[in-house]
């Protein structure tokens, strides 16, 4: 083959764009930083903004909430117990703190409901918002002191061995002149309390030994109204000192029972009255609840002695629980100390020599308004103590009555204190923990899956070992060992922790060690150390810091699930440990739980949502992305 020799001549080319300038095309975008460009991809993830706004003002809480907050939430104050959460004032029927109660038995007596146990009936009166009585009452087969009327059901008993069974009331004086006579309503209901109607009798038993019979065994339940003086002058005795005696005769083959309605000892106008009334009964719940085997009311039974169709009322109300507890506080007595300790406070002025006319409040300070009457020492002529009138916040050392916006548990904590502080101990471990596990899960995985091979098969095989142990296992052993405490709670954490961002590291470490650029860096001489945390981490650490984020929710809620096995932090506040104690009242006060239970579930979602804003935002692949 010959070469061949081309000429070109000058004008056999042409500059098509001999007129037009060409020069670098300017940049339209301003240079920007990866961090810059990781913020910039965060920002525009709305959802992930609110998440982060809602976990800045949840951490801020956890730090100025226990510590700006006056609330006691270290010392026991059964008085505030279970106070419910109130924002606004009592009466807008919405958060006010007030109580709705249904089916409660109702005080006929001092109407109101049947809790004056442990208030006074002036306080629950005072502290009354609503309140609706049944127009009903319902009848019960159960003495209660609220309730009213039924039958006596006087029964026999498997203790009694067959034997019959006596009810008998306090020995009376009888005469054969005083026109005493016995009446008795006696009922035939069948079917009660699963027994069977029973023959008995009714008789007179003198303390002599003498027997007077009223009606001999039968099944005959009309009512009794018997002459006992007649029966005396029958009997040729002019007097009895005697018992009135039921006797119901057992039977082999069922429970036995009789009813009595009301037993009526009547006699010639004063003769022997106080004894009649004593022994005498027209309400059968009464005479059930007469437990003092010395009075004169009381009548023993051999057998069972209960009460059937006792009329109780039930009713629903809406009450005030601060009023009732911080509300006027009426008659109420101080010691002579405490008036003395307001006097030298400036608080009061009172002259015991005086009485209670020598009173003077003088600042909002002094617990009490009026002093109404003082109680001074027989022998020492001394101030003993005044009774007055006043508020009872301010004998508990409040200026005005206080709101607690959370409402209070079981030992008169503020609940919303309570919360923050416990949720600022789980919040610090959590954050530690999941320091720690991040740093050393992400050296190891880091190693291990940068250099491979039997550095690789060592440090796997150990970690298999390591987590074939149960986590609870750990823990229990930990606790066990170095007591219920937060050092104790970090490491047993930690110790099987960072194995999750190890798997995590290791897996993008295979993922990325391999691609082109890694591999020109490489073989333009860079390090080990500047292709791990130049080259590779940086484009590993979206996956790795979402998955350390949820690492601290994740702690939390580990550390409550222990608290609900009784291995809770002890010694200091946690939101787990209160969430357990106060489990046992959801069905009362569910607002207990119902509260800490959405501070945590924000709190779970928030670092959900702001860990995949960060993935997001770190992945290196969407850089410069919209």
């Amino acid at each position: 083959m010959m070469d061949k020799e081309i000429r070109f001549k000058p004008d056999s080319f042409e500059l098509v764009q001999s007129n037009i300038r060409i020069t670098d095309k300017k940049l339209e975008t301003k240079p920007t930083t990866f961090f810059k460009d990781a913020f910039r991809r965060f920002c525009k993830n709305k959802s992930s903004i609110v998440a982060a706004f809602i976990l800045a003002i949840l951490i801020l809480l956890t730090i100025f909430v226990p510590v700006l907050s006056p609330s006691n939430i270290t010392n026991v104050n059964v008085t505030e117990r279970m106070l419910a959460p109130k924002l606004f004032e009592s009466g807008t029927g919405f958060w006010d703190g007030t109580r709705k109660m249904e089916r409660v038995v109702y005080d006929t007596v001092n109407e109101v409901p049947a809790v004056s146990d442990r208030y006074s009936v002036a306080a629950l009166k005072n502290a009354l918002v609503k309140i609706k009585v049944d127009e009903e009452p319902t009848p019960v087969d159960m003495a209660n002191q609220y309730g009213v009327g039924g039958l006596v059901v006087m029964a026999t008993d498997a203790a009694v061995d067959g034997k019959d069974v006596y009810m008998t009331s306090k020995a009376v004086s009888f005469t054969s002149q005083g026109g005493y006579r016995l009446k008795i309503d006696m009922d035939d209901e069948e079917g009660v309390q699963g027994s069977l109607l029973g023959e008995y009798r009714v008789f007179l038993k003198g303390s002599d030994g003498t027997e007077i019979v009223v009606r001999d065994f039968s099944t005959d339940y009309s009512d009794i109204d018997f002459d006992i003086s007649k029966a005396l002058a029958d009997a040729g005795k002019t007097s009895l000192n005697a018992q009135i005696v039921f006797d119901l005769k057992s039977s082999a083959d069922a429970f036995r029972y009789i009813l009595i309605g009301n037993v009526e000892l009547t006699a010639e106008s004063g003769k022997n009255g106080e004894q009649l009334d004593n022994v005498s009964f027209d309400d059968a719940t009464k005479m059930v609840l007469v437990a003092n085997k010395d009075s004169e009311a009381y009548w023993a039974c051999s057998g069972r002695k209960g009460v059937h169709n006792s009329l109780i009322y039930y009713c629903d109300y809406t009450i005030d629980t601060y009023e009732l507890v911080y509300g006027n506080a009426d008659m109420v007595t101080y010691s002579a100390t405490d008036i003395k300790r307001w006097i030298d406070a400036g608080w009061c002025e009172y002259d015991e020599k005086i009485g209670p006319e020598s009173f003077v409040r003088l600042t909002d300070d002094c617990p009490i308004d009026e002093v109404v009457e003082q109680s001074v020492n027989s022998r020492t002529k001394k101030l003993n103590s005044v009774t007055g009138r006043g508020y009872n916040y301010r004998t508990m050392g409040y200026k005005t009555m206080p709101k607690f916006l959370l409402g209070t548990d079981a030992s008169g904590f503020d609940l919303f204190k309570r919360s923050f502080a416990g949720l600022r101990t789980s919040l610090i471990l959590g954050l530690c923990t999941a320091a720690f596990c991040f740093a050393f899960g992400l050296v190891w995985g880091a190693v291990s899956g940068y250099f491979g091979g039997n550095v690789d098969l060592f440090m796997e095989r150990f970690c298999e070992i390591l987590g074939g142990v149960p986590w609870i296992v750990v823990m229990t052993l930990a606790i066990l060992h170095l007591g219920n405490n937060f050092f104790t709670f970090f490491l047993a954490l930690c110790m099987t922790g960072w194995m999750a961002t190890a798997h995590r590291t290791r897996t993008q470490f295979y993922r990325f060690k391999g691609r082109e650029y890694v591999l020109a860096s490489r073989t333009l001489g860079s390090s080990d150390l500047r292709l791990i945390f130049k080259h590779i981490l940086p484009n590993s650490m979206g996956t790795i810091i979402t998955g350390s984020v949820l690492m601290i929710p994740s702690t939390i809620y580990s550390e409550a699930t222990l608290a609900y096995l009784n291995l809770g932090l002890q010694g200091v506040q946690s939101f787990g440990v209160m969430m357990s104690n106060n489990q046992q009242y959801l069905g009362l006060y569910p607002y207990l739980v119902i509260f800490p239970a959405v501070i945590m579930a924000l709190m779970m979602v928030s670092f959900n949502l702001f860990g995949n804003g960060l993935r997001d935002a770190f992945n290196p692949s969407l850089k410069g992305s919209e």
